[in-house]
């Protein structure tokens, strides 16, 4: 069977499956604080959001049904750098950043507001929760079964029934009023905004796991690259509009919510407490509920998927092997709690998300230029360099001669000073591509 196209039923259910791959329950916590710091600014701030948590993604999967996966994109710069900005992918979407915090985001709303005053200062609590979590999700990637599809079937449904009747209630019986925005939103919530929306991992995601898209796509019988890309495109444009949709409602109740419940460390309390607020002791139980089986199939999903290809490009170690390395080091991790863990991913992922962007914009513009990797080259390098200041800053490490030397760039100010260099080295890229191509013909016809 070779079809050239799907009927609507079969690219709205590739759509669902899309928004369940980019909906983890970890990136419920970010519009809420959001919503909470920009406060009267909030609209403002989630545009920006949305472009980086939900425009980029939809991006990055159309560049993947283009261009295949992200280790054969990345190669067009030079293989090493292939290997090394797909492993970077693979750990900051695993160990290092999402599977702890499916732990923390857990504990945070799941267990974290029924605790004793006592209890919820000790780091006993976190440790011992963390410890459990990773040994059943060890276990579920060690012996896959259907039990996690079963469990994210029904789970991911009945979480979005939950956050759908908490909106609800939210808009019926406002909890209060915006406040006044709060650092960065004060000036530029659009920016900060448009930063905030990394946190979401969701283009590294699509990067990573665009190819289960595809492959489904595949298996329905679709197998011409136009088609796959059309299809992909209309699947991309439902899981788009979902998550817009849930990231603006969780938005409203962060901003909504201070007033009634003051201000919070992180996002996870915000949406634990709006529940309590909203329904009493049950919403905190039925959501922590809920969120905490959706974050063990999303755990579970990622730690397989990094144990395969960790075992793939290094068949030495074997997948099983993996899968306990992997939750041992994110059961370690997911102990610097919540509000640390993403304080400590903010700069790293303010260094690697303009990367990812520029290699999935040049992507999509490839046969342009017709994959000169010099294009990519002379692109990249500004990139990362000023990357890397941006990161520096926003751990707090500023240089003072470093920013004031690169000040003059447009947008630095505001975090984002790397999209004109990007460009300029592209088209400068471009350039040598053309002139170098154009004396390899002249000896040509000259031999």
């Amino acid at each position: 069977m070779n079809n050239s196209t799907l009927s609507f039923k079969h690219i709205f259910s590739i759509g669902l499956m899309l928004f369940a791959l980019f909906f983890g329950a970890g990136n419920m916590i970010f519009p809420p604080f959001l919503g909470q710091d920009a406060g009267t600014e909030v609209w403002v701030a989630i545009i920006g959001f949305l472009i980086t948590g939900v425009g980029l993604p939809l991006i990055a999967i159309i560049a993947i049904a283009k261009n295949g996966d992200v280790q054969t994109m990345a190669n067009r710069v030079h293989p090493v750098y292939g290997i090394i900005f797909t492993v970077v992918m693979y750990l900051v979407i695993g160990p290092l950043f999402a599977i702890p915090r499916t732990a923390t985001v857990s504990f945070e709303i799941g267990v974290f507001p029924f605790l004793s005053e006592t209890a919820s200062s000790a780091f006993w609590p976190l440790l011992i929760f963390s410890i459990v979590f990773f040994i059943i999700t060890c276990l579920l990637a060690l012996n896959p079964t259907k039990l996690v599809d079963v469990i994210g079937n029904i789970l991911t449904p009945i979480l979005l029934i939950v956050l759908a009747i908490i909106v609800v209630k939210a808009f019926i019986t406002p909890m209060g009023s915006p406040q006044a925005p709060v650092g960065a939103y004060q000036d530029g919530p659009f920016f900060k905004g448009f930063i905030e929306g990394y946190l979401t991992m969701d283009t590294i995601a699509a990067l990573v796991f665009g190819i289960i898209v595809i492959g489904s796509i595949q298996g329905l019988g679709v197998k011409n690259k136009h088609s796959i890309m059309k299809i992909c495109i209309y699947a991309g444009i439902i899981a788009a509009v979902g998550l817009a949709v849930v990231y603006v409602a969780l938005a409203y109740i962060g901003s909504t919510a201070p007033e009634a419940i003051g201000a919070q460390a992180n996002g996870g309390a915000i949406l634990s407490g709006a529940a309590q607020f909203l329904f009493g002791s049950a919403g905190g139980y039925i959501l922590g509920f809920a969120i905490i089986f959706a974050c063990l199939t999303t755990s579970v999903g990622l730690i397989s998927s990094c144990a395969s290809y960790f075992n793939k490009i290094m068949p030495s170690i074997s997948y099983k092997k993996f899968v306990i390395i992997f939750s041992v080091f994110s059961a370690a991790i997911a102990n610097i709690g919540l509000t640390q863990l993403i304080n400590f991913s903010v700069p790293v992922l303010t260094f690697i998300y303009p990367l990812a962007i520029v290699l999935i914009v040049l992507s999509l513009m490839n046969n342009v230029f017709k994959g000169a990797s010099i294009v990519y080259i002379c692109a990249l390098i500004p990139t990362g360099l000023i990357s890397v200041v941006d990161g520096l800053n926003t751990a707090g490490i500023k240089i003072e001669a470093l920013n004031n030397g690169l000040s003059f760039l447009p947008l630095f100010n505001v975090g984002i000073g790397w999209i004109v260099p990007a460009i300029i080295g592209a088209i400068i890229g471009y350039i040598i591509s053309i002139i170098t191509g154009s004396k390899e013909e002249l000896v040509t016809e000259k031999k």
